[in-house]
Protein backbone atom coordinates (compact mmCIF):
# COMPACT_ATOMS: atom_id res chain seq x y z
CA UNK A 1 0.00 0.00 0.00
CA UNK A 2 1.06 3.64 -0.95
CA UNK A 3 1.03 5.34 2.42
CA UNK A 4 0.83 9.18 1.73
CA UNK A 5 1.53 11.97 3.75
CA UNK A 6 1.22 15.72 3.27
CA UNK A 7 3.93 17.67 5.40
CA UNK A 8 3.54 21.71 5.13
CA UNK A 9 4.81 24.90 6.47
CA UNK A 10 2.49 28.02 6.42
CA UNK A 11 3.22 31.61 7.51
CA UNK A 12 -0.15 32.71 7.43
CA UNK A 13 -2.93 29.76 7.07
CA UNK A 14 -3.13 30.03 3.48
CA UNK A 15 -1.15 26.70 2.85
CA UNK A 16 -2.66 25.51 5.93
CA UNK A 17 -6.25 25.58 4.92
CA UNK A 18 -5.22 23.82 1.25
CA UNK A 19 -3.11 21.16 2.98
CA UNK A 20 -5.69 19.77 5.26
CA UNK A 21 -8.35 19.84 1.96
CA UNK A 22 -5.36 17.81 0.07
CA UNK A 23 -4.67 15.18 3.20
CA UNK A 24 -8.70 14.22 2.66
CA UNK A 25 -8.40 14.14 -0.85
CA UNK A 26 -4.90 12.10 -1.11
CA UNK A 27 -6.29 9.59 2.12
CA UNK A 28 -3.08 11.07 3.64
CA UNK A 29 -1.72 11.73 7.35
CA UNK A 30 -0.86 15.27 8.08
CA UNK A 31 2.51 16.92 9.48
CA UNK A 32 2.88 20.86 10.31
CA UNK A 33 6.15 21.70 9.59
CA UNK A 34 6.64 24.34 12.67
CA UNK A 35 9.50 26.57 13.01
CA UNK A 36 11.31 27.17 16.11
CA UNK A 37 10.76 30.85 16.01
CA UNK A 38 7.66 31.59 14.40
CA UNK A 39 7.42 34.21 11.92
CA UNK A 40 5.88 37.67 12.44
CA UNK A 41 3.99 40.04 10.50
CA UNK A 42 7.05 42.00 10.39
CA UNK A 43 9.31 39.21 9.57
CA UNK A 44 6.58 38.52 6.56
CA UNK A 45 6.65 42.01 4.97
CA UNK A 46 8.40 41.28 1.92
CA UNK A 47 8.82 45.28 1.05
CA UNK A 48 11.34 45.22 3.58
CA UNK A 49 14.56 44.04 2.38
CA UNK A 50 15.54 43.42 5.84
CA UNK A 51 12.70 41.12 6.86
CA UNK A 52 13.53 37.70 7.86
CA UNK A 53 11.63 36.61 4.75
CA UNK A 54 13.50 38.66 2.25
CA UNK A 55 16.70 37.76 3.62
CA UNK A 56 16.26 34.33 3.84
CA UNK A 57 15.10 33.73 0.03
CA UNK A 58 16.68 36.99 -1.51
CA UNK A 59 19.93 37.75 0.54
CA UNK A 60 20.92 34.34 2.03
CA UNK A 61 19.63 31.17 0.97
CA UNK A 62 22.06 29.32 3.70
CA UNK A 63 19.69 30.00 6.38
CA UNK A 64 17.85 27.05 7.83
CA UNK A 65 15.40 28.31 10.32
CA UNK A 66 15.32 25.69 12.80
CA UNK A 67 12.22 23.48 13.13
CA UNK A 68 10.31 22.97 16.50
CA UNK A 69 9.99 19.39 16.42
CA UNK A 70 11.63 16.15 14.46
CA UNK A 71 9.03 13.83 14.85
CA UNK A 72 7.66 13.16 11.35
CA UNK A 73 7.54 9.71 10.82
CA UNK A 74 9.20 10.21 7.46
CA UNK A 75 10.35 6.42 7.44
CA UNK A 76 6.48 5.11 7.36
CA UNK A 77 5.80 6.72 3.91
CA UNK A 78 6.08 6.37 0.06
CA UNK A 79 5.06 9.53 -1.06
CA UNK A 80 5.43 12.44 0.78
CA UNK A 81 3.57 15.93 -0.36
CA UNK A 82 5.67 18.88 0.55
CA UNK A 83 3.55 22.23 1.00
CA UNK A 84 4.45 25.80 1.61
CA UNK A 85 4.49 29.58 0.23
CA UNK A 86 6.52 30.33 -2.92
CA UNK A 87 8.53 33.33 -1.89
CA UNK A 88 10.57 35.11 -4.69
CA UNK A 89 10.07 31.95 -6.22
CA UNK A 90 11.28 29.87 -4.05
CA UNK A 91 10.79 27.72 -1.40
CA UNK A 92 10.80 29.03 2.37
CA UNK A 93 14.36 27.91 4.08
CA UNK A 94 12.81 26.02 6.48
CA UNK A 95 11.95 23.28 3.92
CA UNK A 96 15.77 22.56 2.95
CA UNK A 97 15.61 22.41 6.88
CA UNK A 98 12.63 19.39 7.11
CA UNK A 99 14.39 17.92 4.37
CA UNK A 100 17.96 17.87 5.55
CA UNK A 101 16.05 16.54 9.03
CA UNK A 102 15.09 12.98 7.38
CA UNK A 103 16.07 10.36 5.49
CA UNK A 104 14.41 10.64 2.19
CA UNK A 105 15.90 7.69 0.29
CA UNK A 106 13.70 6.01 -2.12
CA UNK A 107 10.47 8.53 -1.65
CA UNK A 108 8.67 10.12 -3.79
CA UNK A 109 8.11 13.99 -3.29
CA UNK A 110 5.47 16.10 -4.95
CA UNK A 111 5.86 19.69 -4.42
CA UNK A 112 2.86 21.89 -3.60
CA UNK A 113 2.62 25.75 -3.08
CA UNK A 114 0.14 28.60 -1.97
CA UNK A 115 1.82 31.77 -4.16
CA UNK A 116 0.12 35.61 -4.55
CA UNK A 117 1.83 36.04 -7.87
CA UNK A 118 5.11 33.37 -8.26
CA UNK A 119 5.31 30.37 -9.66
CA UNK A 120 7.34 27.34 -8.75
CA UNK A 121 10.52 28.64 -10.48
CA UNK A 122 13.82 26.33 -9.79
CA UNK A 123 12.02 25.28 -6.55
CA UNK A 124 12.11 21.52 -7.33
CA UNK A 125 15.67 21.77 -8.53
CA UNK A 126 16.94 24.02 -5.71
CA UNK A 127 15.57 21.40 -3.24
CA UNK A 128 17.08 18.64 -4.64
CA UNK A 129 20.00 18.87 -2.81
CA UNK A 130 18.77 18.83 0.39
CA UNK A 131 17.79 15.08 0.05
CA UNK A 132 19.68 11.98 -0.93
CA UNK A 133 20.07 10.82 -4.79
CA UNK A 134 17.71 8.08 -4.39
CA UNK A 135 14.65 10.37 -3.36
CA UNK A 136 12.62 11.87 -6.18
CA UNK A 137 11.38 15.68 -6.02
CA UNK A 138 8.23 16.34 -8.69
CA UNK A 139 7.24 19.62 -8.44
CA UNK A 140 3.33 19.28 -7.87
CA UNK A 141 1.20 22.12 -8.33
CA UNK A 142 0.64 25.83 -7.15
CA UNK A 143 -3.01 25.61 -5.72
CA UNK A 144 -4.14 29.48 -5.18
CA UNK A 145 -7.73 30.26 -4.41
CA UNK A 146 -10.03 27.63 -1.68
CA UNK A 147 -9.14 24.45 -4.49
CA UNK A 148 -12.10 21.91 -3.48
CA UNK A 149 -11.27 18.63 -1.93
CA UNK A 150 -12.37 17.17 -5.72
CA UNK A 151 -10.45 19.23 -7.30
CA UNK A 152 -7.68 18.14 -4.99
CA UNK A 153 -8.68 14.35 -6.09
CA UNK A 154 -8.78 14.55 -9.17
CA UNK A 155 -5.32 15.81 -9.53
CA UNK A 156 -3.87 13.25 -6.68
CA UNK A 157 -5.88 10.89 -9.35
CA UNK A 158 -3.76 11.83 -12.30
CA UNK A 159 -0.36 11.54 -10.40
CA UNK A 160 -0.58 8.10 -11.02
CA UNK A 161 0.21 7.39 -7.14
Amino acid sequence: MNRKLVAYFSASGVTAKVAKSLAEAANADIYEIKPEVPYTSADLDWKDENSRSSIEMKKDRSIRPAIASGDAKIGDYDTIFVGFPIWWYVAPTIINTFLESYDFSGKKIILFATSGSSGFGDTANELKGSVSDTAVIKEGKVLNGDPSVNELKKWVEGLGI
